[in-house]
């Protein structure tokens, strides 16, 4: 009867209840990925700086607009307006163009700094992607751990249930003290509470796994296990966390650009045609046309170009000690958690040789159980430390998971 009872738990670290519907990590990825607001912000903002570059060249182009002034100053009874002033009326109706002369390299730089401006969010947006994975992958090996503790729980307790009609025979017959008996009962009870408690955290965390990807749904399915490997990382200097700074560098020397191209003289250009008359003399003969052009030469602004330059070095400093410090904490972190994985799977060991331990001892109990030479109490004593080292081994387990999810955080 025990041995049968030991088999069934060893079955079942073998083999996990078997449920028609499954999910699977990647289906919650997939579902964060698309259902992100943010992610959604991004791409729009990238979009938008397009049609920014558009508009930067539109500016170029030569801008036509059409006017038109229409006055009238009458003089009653010798009281108005001035008429040598206002000539009495006035009629306006002109199309106007204007156009402004920019050269090659000017255009090019202001189009460059809306690209890296359209980069930087693309490797904000890739950065993003990593932090709502990182966060949703921590997320379902947390629920996939409740799963494996409430599953383990549903087992053992069915076991015991079964034994406790067997053992409340024994003891009617003697075979056991009621006092024994009863302290499997409490440990048949303190299962029970065991499994209530493991399903509304398995609920729970599902709940919050559905919340983060953006699923609107209250059942809860089994999960796959996940398969989570650790991943190559890359040269600092090609990950998308360092790329940002080398983006910044670049943003600050095409603001120094800019910046240069503002103190060149600028030349513009305009012309109209249509009628201006004040309507005094031939007013029919009035349509006609003019044209120029505009110069404009910096001169003196009060220091304020010497002011910038300075204003850009400071930026250019700040970035390099963000740098910097980035960097240490960077190498830190990443060898911390080598360092963590390490001391995980090596407790991970010797949980798995004290479960094998507690396997053996049941096995011995079970045995002296039959001849009535062991006490109820003392296979419950090694059911129970086997349970823990079970619950511990599962913790780690999950720890272990967790780790390389941070490792792999830094994987782009």
């Amino acid at each position: 009867m025990y041995k049968q009872f030991l088999i069934s738990i060893f079955l079942f670290l073998l083999m996990s209840p078997a449920i028609a519907q499954k999910k699977t990590l990647d289906y919650f990825i997939d579902q964060a990925l698309s259902n992100s607001p943010l992610l959604l912000d991004y791409q729009n903002q990238v979009l938008s700086n397009k049609i920014d570059s558009e508009k930067i060249l539109a500016t170029y182009k030569p801008q036509v607009a059409g006017t038109s002034v229409n006055t009238y100053a009458p003089v009653i009874k010798g009281y108005g307006y001035d008429n040598a002033i206002t000539n009495g009326a006035g009629v306006n109706a002109l199309v106007g163009v204007n156009k402004k002369f920019v050269g090659q390299k000017n255009l090019q730089t202001r189009f460059e700094g809306v690209n890296l401006l359209s980069q930087g969010i693309e490797n904000t947006a890739k950065i993003s992607v990593q932090e709502l994975k990182r966060t949703l992958i921590a997320q379902y090996i947390t629920t996939y751990g409740d799963l494996q503790q409430l599953n383990f729980s549903k087992t053992i307790h069915s076991l015991l249930a079964k034994e406790d009609t067997v053992l409340r025979k024994l003891t009617g017959s003697n075979v056991y003290r009621q006092a024994d008996y009863l302290t499997f009962l409490v440990t048949l009870q303190q299962q029970e509470l065991t499994v209530k408690q493991n399903t509304i955290q398995f609920q729970n965390d599902y709940a919050t796994l559905n919340y983060l990807s953006g699923i609107v749904d209250t059942t809860t399915v089994e999960l796959e296990e996940p398969d989570i490997k650790i991943q190559a990382l890359p040269q600092p200097e090609n990950s998308v966390f360092f790329h940002q700074y080398t983006l910044d560098s670049l943003k600050l020397r095409n603001d120094r650009a800019n910046l240069d191209y503002s103190y060149k003289p600028t030349v513009s250009a305009f012309a109209d045609a249509g009628y201006n008359s004040s309507l005094a003399y031939t007013p029919y003969k009035n349509f006609g046309t003019s044209f120029g052009f505009s110069l404009n030469i910096p001169i003196y602004d009060g220091r304020q170009r010497k002011l910038q330059y300075q204003k850009l070095d400071l930026s250019e400093q700040t970035r390099q000690h963000y740098k910097e410090f980035f960097t240490k904490q960077y190498s830190q972190q990443v060898l911390q958690l080598m360092q963590q994985l390490k001391g995980t799977q090596e407790l991970i060991d010797q949980i798995n040789y004290q479960i094998k331990y507690s396997e053996g001892l049941i096995q011995v109990n079970t045995r002296l159980l039959v001849t009535g030479d062991v006490r109820i109490a003392d296979l419950i004593i090694a059911l129970n430390n086997y349970l823990n080292a079970r619950n511990l081994l599962t913790q780690n387990t999950v720890s272990r998971l967790q780790i390389i999810n941070q490792i792999n955080y830094w994987n782009r």
